[in-house]
């Protein structure tokens, strides 16, 4: 098993990253300081992932001497909004978890941003501990503390600051994941080696899933070490740095909320967002074009999208990028990349919205639009 600590002005945490390790959760958490013996807790998880391992990870705790309930959301980024923080909220109350208590996340993005959002408030803030079971939220969003839930108007428009306490990322839970699902976590893989490490990003074109046994913990590793070390030094936004992990997102959640949720995944929403700063990045920050191709070569190699049908409506998304958090004064803050492994935060004024409108458009005219939903 390997661990890395991470840095966090609130608190310091430990990511544990390994094969069969799910049934340690109950013993490493008790190796923990946050969570007395004999505490009540909620394990939080979604229909899909309750049906796989809901048990395992109840029985482990329990053995460690805590006392689990289940409680279950729907499948789906739908499950991000306030409705569900209440009624996961309500089913605490319950269950009579206290300010002692604490809290599991266990599944994907949607799980850890909705349950690190209902802890930063219950009972103004308990533990709770992230056990990512997708690609996406073991490689990126089960570490930086960024929580949230969506609203109408945007995404991620409602949410804390808010690290967990210890995350505990069992690879061999992604072996259950179906093609789509797994393929759409290496955006964020993707989007790490553009803004960080080109030698990461080079080797990818050689991953192929079949036979990934052996590569995905040292993959999940480099980006965990990736996130973190920029996360450690601007933990919550403050100098810019922790912006450039936005690459692709600015564009790609605008993208992900007009469409309606559910019609693009995450991670396919962020790669069409990366074509469309790829190509601002060729004409602001001389992205050379040949670059900017393995790019989109990279990305079809995961058989992620990198454009929209020819129909797509562009006023919408729009409208849902002015709504955006990345928007300041009403003057946006892109991320560019002048080659890869390098990236850098637009200065005011550089980047228009006519400019941003036109890369949109220009996605609905790409080679592969009519497959934009993947």
């Amino acid at each position: 098993m390997y661990t890395l600590d991470v840095r966090s002005e609130s608190r310091p945490y430990r990511v544990h990253v390994g094969r069969n390790i799910l049934a340690r959760t109950g013993a490493i958490i008790r190796e923990g300081t946050f969570a007395r013996p004999g505490a009540r807790c909620a394990l939080v998880t979604d229909h899909h992932v309750a049906a796989l391992y809901a048990e395992n990870v109840s029985a482990s705790l329990r053995t460690a001497g805590y006392f689990p309930s289940v409680v279950t959301v729907p499948a789906g980024e739908t499950s991000k909004s306030m409705a569900e923080v209440a009624r996961v909220a309500d089913a605490m109350v319950d269950a009579r978890l206290d300010r002692l208590s604490f809290i599991v996340a266990r599944g994907g993005g949607v799980v850890g941003d909705l349950v690190g959002f209902v802890a930063s408030i219950y009972y103004r803030g308990i533990p709770f501990v992230q056990v990512p079971t997708t690609v996406i939220s073991q490689v990126d969003s089960a570490i930086g503390g960024k929580t949230g839930v969506n609203t109408p108007a945007g995404k991620n428009l409602l949410g804390t600051f808010y690290p967990p306490a210890a995350v505990i990322a069992d690879v061999d839970t992604l072996d259950t994941l179906p093609a789509r699902e797994f393929n759409e976590g290496f955006a964020e893989v993707i989007k790490h080696a553009v803004i960080r490490d080109r030698g990461l990003f080079d080797d990818l074109f050689q991953f192929e899933r079949q036979g990934a046994c052996d590569a995905m913990p040292g993959i999940i590793r480099r980006n965990l070490e990736i996130k973190a070390e920029v996360v450690a030094a601007d933990e919550f936004e403050r100098t810019g740095l922790r912006a450039l992990l936005n690459f692709g997102h600015t564009v790609g959640h605008a993208v992900e909320q007009a469409a309606g949720y559910g019609r693009f995944l995450h991670g396919e929403a962020i790669a069409i967002g990366m074509v469309a700063a790829g190509r601002l990045s060729m004409e602001l920050a001389g992205f050379p074009a040949k670059e900017f191709c393995r790019l989109v070569e990279l990305m079809r190699h995961f058989s992620l999208p990198t454009g929209m049908p020819r129909e797509t409506a562009v006023e919408p998304i729009m409208a849902s990028l002015a709504r955006d958090k990345k928007f300041e004064a009403a003057a946006v803050r892109f991320v560019l990349t002048s080659r890869i492994g390098e990236a850098r935060l637009s200065e005011p004024g550089e980047v228009t919205t006519a400019m941003i409108r036109l890369a949109i458009e220009r996605l609905t005219r790409s080679p592969d639009s009519s497959s934009g939903s993947a």
